[in-house]
């Protein structure tokens, strides 16, 4: 066999369409990674269904294009998949008359923001008042979230003294926000 022949045997191999067979196998193999992508992207329902069945579609339709050499045909597909999701945004975009713009509610007044602005640093100052680890534990707590379980592993303080002390510095945070001085207790 010449060099030709056989850089020509080689190409077909790395180009050939996969038979009807190979691609049932393809196409159960991939289709619920494809269909959790879009799961991820658009969620749950009929546009993910839609969006894996176009992807599919458009696979099946360009087989003859794909080429071995240069990627896997999991990575050839997710490329699919990927420029069917951006397609799918882009078309999604809604396009509404100037006048709609009138029933759409505004963002917060420059009077809200001043207000939410100068509720916090009221807050700040009351937090400023408070012991540094005190302020520790209203951060986990409330800044991240965390439960008071996961501040005492945190902290290595007990967790029902999280608790307590939680609910009394909140307590006197409260009591200071309407302007009452707290009794120490």
């Amino acid at each position: 066999m010449a060099i030709g022949e056989a850089m020509a045997a080689r190409w077909a191999v790395w180009t050939s369409p996969a038979s009807a067979a190979e691609w049932d196998t393809i196409y159960a193999e991939q289709l619920p990674r494809v269909y959790n992508f879009f799961r991820y992207r658009v969620g749950d329902g009929p546009v993910a269904e839609d969006l894996t069945s176009a992807t599919f579609e458009k696979a099946w339709r360009s087989r003859g294009r794909y080429r071995r050499d240069l990627a896997g045909f999991g990575t050839w597909l997710f490329v699919i998949a990927r420029r069917v999701a951006i397609d799918h945004y882009r078309t999604a975009r809604r396009h509404a008359p100037l006048e709609a713009a009138a029933a759409v509610p505004g963002g917060p007044t420059p009077e809200e923001i001043a207000e939410r602005r100068s509720d916090a640093e009221r807050l700040a100052g009351l937090l400023g008042r408070l012991s540094e680890e005190d302020r520790e534990l209203i951060a986990l707590k409330y800044g991240a979230g965390l439960t008071n379980r996961a501040i005492a592993r945190l902290t290595g303080i007990g967790e029902s003294n999280v608790g307590t002390r939680l609910h009394r510095r909140i307590q006197e945070l409260r009591a200071r926000w309407d302007g009452k001085e707290p009794h120490d207790g």
